[in-house]
């Protein structure tokens, strides 16, 4: 069964995690910053590795590697967090580097089929003349039971 294909085209802000190049679209992404050490969060779902601070704002850092089930591995100086609004929150996504803004073409779209690994979380794929590129969706990065034990974790925080 294919996913139903999606205008995907517009700009995308392409990362790395790994040996995978992997994509957001643009509108949802609100900056790039370095990775600094990440303040664990108690009772927060698995999916949550804990909170930066970001100009006196709290946000919560998804270990995207464990939802992808990539090998783990600690922060590195070069690695950034890619912060990005989802419906309910702002986030932070640490990943291994950004490759920058890029402007993709809906004729780079190529169908995806719900069988491939973590299919659910994929926006799309773009087929470019440098490889493949994963589109995730951001909206389902948390599943609701996650996003509430994160929303209650974080006002226990407060």
């Amino acid at each position: 069964m294919s996913m139903k294909k999606r205008d995907i085209s517009g700009p995308i802000l392409v990362f790395s995690l790994g040996e995978s190049h992997c994509a957001l679209l643009l509108p949802t992404v609100e900056r790039v910053v370095r990775a600094a050490a990440v303040t664990p969060l108690p009772k927060a779902p698995e999916i949550v590795s804990g909170v930066i601070n970001v100009q006196g704002r709290i946000i919560p850092v998804i270990d995207v590697r464990s939802r992808f089930r990539l090998p783990e591995r600690g922060l590195r100086v070069d690695d950034r967090f890619i912060i990005a609004h989802t419906p309910t929150r702002i986030v932070a996504f640490a990943v291994d580097s950004v490759e920058g803004v890029r402007a993709l073409d809906v004729r780079e779209h190529a169908e995806t089929d719900r069988t491939l690994p973590y299919a659910e979380y994929l926006e799309g794929i773009a087929k470019t003349p440098d490889g493949l590129i994963l589109i995730y969706d951001i909206d389902t990065f948390l599943s609701l039971d996650e996003e509430k034990m994160l929303a209650q974790s974080l006002s226990e925080g407060d």
